[in-house]
């Protein structure tokens, strides 16, 4: 199987799970529950879930997680860790990050932001339900995903793992992740933007939500601080490629790729890492930052040569 066969494969078991936690669309309220599943479904690459479970498996494929618990304190090489959840308290936190990553796409392509009127091929959640259905499934999705991720509670004795890890959720997601990388975006709108306070808005608007999709992978497996530090670094890294190359594909990159119309930085007159360092720099760092990260995980225990392709592929992508 090439590693597109797998990746399309993985990817078909993230979209069933994260299907199996989309609302019935029944009751008074249906029409929210048809607006966020419509977004949910528009499709994507599930990267955040898809990241999150390969680093989960990362470490719980090691000896040393669940493993280590069995094993003789004896072998001086491997560290006991704490226990690992299984991976079905995993899903929960899979499904939460899409609804996340979701909501804020929907709030993104809204009039008073970017005004988009396609996302993945398809007309935006605004276009086809209406701009006030769109802020209230957007608004729908960001909380329930926060109910969505306590489901995890009944799945495992690890409380203690579960309740950290939607702390990191939220935290990631707020004021001081996500949405704090949103709102010095929107404040800079119109206006050019100095290169650290757009890396500030990369590594928050972007890289914040990839941060805590590995990092909350590696919590639950029961990877050590120092090692979810490293995770953090990897991630944000991962975050700072992945946004550039997004750059270069708005200016190199055709709809029909996309799904979505091409050029809409410089409509918008957006300040992006192109415009401020220029294509061929842009695609050599894309090339150093995305070694670094593939650097700190050959740094971590154990071994899952899909994550390392998975980290490759999304940084060369052409689409």
């Amino acid at each position: 199987m090439t590693a597109s066969e797998e990746l399309k494969r993985r990817t078909a078991e993230i979209n069933a799970v994260v299907e199996r936690y989309l609302p019935e669309e029944s009751g008074y309220q249906k029409t929210i529950f048809e607006a966020m599943n419509y977004s949910v479904r528009a499709g994507g690459k599930r990267l955040r879930p898809l990241l999150m479970r390969e680093t989960y498996r990362l470490f719980a494929g090691t000896k040393g997680a669940a493993e280590a618990m069995a094993s003789s304190s004896s072998d001086g090489d491997v560290p006991a860790r704490t226990a690992a959840v299984g991976e079905t308290a995993v899903e929960p936190f899979m499904a939460a990050i899409e609804m996340i990553h979701t909501s804020s796409l929907i709030h993104d392509d809204l009039p008073c932001m970017d005004n988009d009127t396609l996302r993945r091929g398809m007309p935006t959640t605004w276009v086809k339900y209406g701009y006030d259905m769109a802020v209230l499934a957007g608004d729908a999705l960001l909380i329930y995903a926060v109910e969505t991720a306590a489901k995890a509670f009944s799945q495992t004795d690890r409380a203690d793992l579960v309740g950290c890890a939607i702390g990191l959720l939220a935290e990631k997601t707020g004021i001081y992740g996500m949405i704090g990388g949103q709102v010095v975006d929107v404040e800079w709108t119109g206006r050019p933007i100095p290169g650290e306070r757009l890396d500030f808005i990369y590594r928050l608007k972007t890289g914040a939500l990839l941060e805590a999709s590995m990092m909350i992978g590696a919590l639950l497996a029961g990877a050590s601080e120092e090692e979810i530090r490293m995770v953090e670094e990897m991630a944000s890294a991962i975050g700072l490629a992945f946004q550039i190359q997004d750059d270069i594909l708005d200016v190199t990159g055709t709809q029909e790729q996309l799904g979505k119309p091409t050029g809409s930085d410089e409509k918008n007159n957006k300040t992006t890492y192109v415009t401020l360092e220029g294509l061929k720099k842009a695609r050599s760092d894309v090339a150093e930052i995305s070694d670094r990260a593939i650097t700190l995980l050959h740094r971590l225990p154990g071994s899952n040569p899909f994550l390392e392709q998975l980290i490759r592929m999304l940084v060369t992508r052409e689409s």
